[in-house]
């Protein structure tokens, strides 16, 4: 089973107006260009939003934030040079909120709980790792999470970020002994076939750019058994 990546035709748009676009990113899709040079999520939405509008030479999209490769979920991008420093705006001075669904084998130590670490990013290893106490160079990492189901092998977490760090779910999961399923990197036993990790971004409020009214988008959970069972 191979990477399902998102083109033009099978986007999954969540909403768009004239001055954003929300999309609900699959596991195999890069948000912004790197050095794999496998064609991002900004392009394959520059070419959906040329073809549907009919738009003669570029088409202006602005990343606003990241998800990791293989996350899931709600990715938002500014449609106008109007909306693209608000946005920017809003998510610096942390006035976004962000919900986060993650799949755990382990069940944690508290149905519910605050997790505070010092994230500390190996950037060799593309890695982040969680220190209970201040060391050089780490970042304050802060979340808050609740088990909100429990199937058969795995618990189903919702997460909200207090920060956003490098990893910072990923790293701080798996320091309370609950690595994602299919996460490799951070603790888990085996991979998942189509190199996602169980983790989505479930739902993101904030207040329009331009409209100035609060609005939440949510990203319906990928077409997959467990998460399908999450439902």
């Amino acid at each position: 089973m191979k990477k399902e990546h998102s083109h033009k035709d099978n986007l999954k748009v969540v909403y768009e107006d004239n001055h954003l676009i929300v999309v609900n990113k699959r596991a195999g899709d890069i948000v912004q260009g790197d050095k794999t040079g496998d064609k991002p999520l900004s392009e394959v939405v520059k070419s959906y939003l040329k073809e549907k509008y009919n738009k003669p030479g570029n088409v202006y999209l602005g990343v606003v934030h990241r998800l990791d490769r293989p996350t899931t979920g709600i990715v938002l991008f500014a449609r106008t040079s109007k909306a693209l420093p608000r946005l920017n705006k809003l998510f610096a001075e942390k006035k976004t909120a962000k919900t986060y669904w993650a799949l755990v084998k382990n069940e944690p130590p508290k149905k519910q709980d605050t997790l505070v670490h010092y994230l500390k990013r190996n950037p060799k290893q593309n890695k982040s790792y969680a220190h209970k106490n201040e060391v050089p160079d780490s970042k304050k990492a802060i979340l808050h999470y609740k088990i909100i189901k429990k199937l058969d092998n795995y618990f189903l977490l919702e997460i909200d970020l207090e920060t956003g760090r490098h990893h910072q779910i990923r790293s701080q999961l798996s320091a309370i002994g609950c690595p994602i399923k299919g996460d490799l990197k951070y603790g888990f036993d085996r991979s998942n076939k189509d190199a996602s990790i169980h983790l989505h971004a479930r739902k993101l409020t904030l207040t329009h750019p331009v409209q100035k009214e609060e609005m939440s988008f949510v990203a319906p959970l990928p077409n997959e058994p467990l998460w399908k069972a999450c439902e």
